[in-house]
């Protein structure tokens, strides 16, 4: 990513600190993306970015990393308005408090840190600990959905007028032509515990007499373990022939596995919004994904109420076998989704939404008195 120098603290600039992986093409995630996107978008809502990734294994960096972190923010102008990824800054509170005062400080959370699948409790509860000190110490705290800016007040007890929401814009898309309007499957998701591919090779196996072909796209170094688990069950069921997993996929090779696609499939077991779930509907393709989070306010409804897919419960493989009976089984209903999903396609936001509430909230930091914190 390339970084400008620092300017004057009377400009509108924002200094963003973002993981130093951002740019990997082999672990793309959504908050890498929308780090990204706003990056290249907030110019054009008034603010030039000085974007500086930081290298480290976040959240749990070592000595060095988080040394590294603590001499970027010294640099910095006092006054500096600095936004910086949740996956660095909220575990290392230590770091973030000392320029608290200093700096103007917005943290942006893609995901609490204990939400994360299969942390070990403690973990769970030292990181938990560690990101409520950390939103408590900065200025403001950006949230990606409305369900997450709720949660955050809530659990970490900050003041409301504190969290600011900027959900994720959706890029305009042709209509995806499908596969035979049934059965072209494809899931759009990193390979984790979290994201509950798992979930959807038992909801297959249950389905095996019914016609399909399921994509998984996604990075597969994140977990390699649980990767090696996943491909062993997909084999065990006889499945090898009917799923593929890809790896990740970016530009056109992304937009050619949507447009083969009739339906996206998401199991999540947490997500704040679900950036994947609005770039298939801004496609036209309906969704099936678990009700949790964020998830239903990324789905959405149509103008008629309707919402364009399916949600079920999270964690319950039986609940999306049955999900996928109907869809395969059930034209009319086919039917119905898909043009809910059309409709709702139509009412998605753009990024330069997103872009224009970060530049809000920036604007309202960057004149915020010092004791206002």
């Amino acid at each position: 990513m390339t970084r400008t120098g620092a300017t004057a603290v009377d400009e509108r600039v924002v200094h963003m600190i973002l993981p130093g992986d951002v740019d990997d093409p082999a672990a793309p995630s959504g908050g890498n993306t929308y780090d990204r996107r706003v990056c290249r978008d907030l110019p054009a809502a008034g603010w030039r970015v000085d974007p500086r990734a930081a290298s480290g294994s976040w959240p749990r960096p070592d000595d060095a990393a988080r040394a590294g972190l603590a001499r970027e923010l010294a640099q910095l102008p006092d006054d500096s308005v600095v936004l910086l990824d949740g996956l660095v800054a909220c575990g290392v509170p230590e770091v973030i408090g000392p320029e608290a005062d200093r700096l103007r400080l917005a943290v942006l959370i893609h995901l609490p840190l204990a939400d994360e699948t299969g942390l070990d409790p403690a973990v769970a509860a030292e990181l938990d600990a560690r990101e409520r000190r950390t939103l408590h110490a900065v200025r403001a705290v950006v949230a990606t959905s409305e369900w997450a800016a709720r949660r955050l007040v809530d659990h970490h007890e900050l003041p409301a007028a504190r969290v600011r929401v900027a959900r994720p814009g959706a890029d305009p898309a042709p209509v995806a032509a499908g596969t035979d309007g049934a059965t072209g499957l494809l899931c759009v998701a990193s390979v984790t515990p979290r994201k509950g591919q798992h979930l959807l090779v038992e909801a297959l196996a249950e389905i095996a007499e019914l016609p399909w072909r399921c994509t998984f796209v996604g990075g597969l170094a994140g977990a390699p373990d649980y990767v090696g688990q996943l491909r062993r069950r997909v084999d065990e069921l006889g499945l090898g022939d009917r799923i593929t997993f890809t790896g990740p996929r970016a530009g056109a090779e992304l937009d050619a596995a949507y447009a083969a696609a009739d339906l996206l499939l998401l199991a999540s077991y947490a997500e704040t919004y679900g950036m994947v779930v609005t770039e298939a509907l801004g496609r036209g393709i309906p969704v099936l994904a678990t009700d949790v989070d964020g998830l239903p306010e990324a789905v959405g409804r149509a103008a008629d109420g309707t919402v364009p897919g399916i949600l079920v419960p999270p964690g319950q493989p039986s609940a999306l076998a049955g999900a996928l009976r109907d869809w395969l089984g059930q034209p009319r209903l086919r039917g119905r989704l898909k043009e809910a999903a059309r409709e709702r396609r139509a009412m998605l936001e753009g990024w330069e939404m997103t872009s224009h509430s970060l530049a809000g909230t920036l604007e309202r930091l960057r004149h915020e008195p010092r004791s206002a914190r």
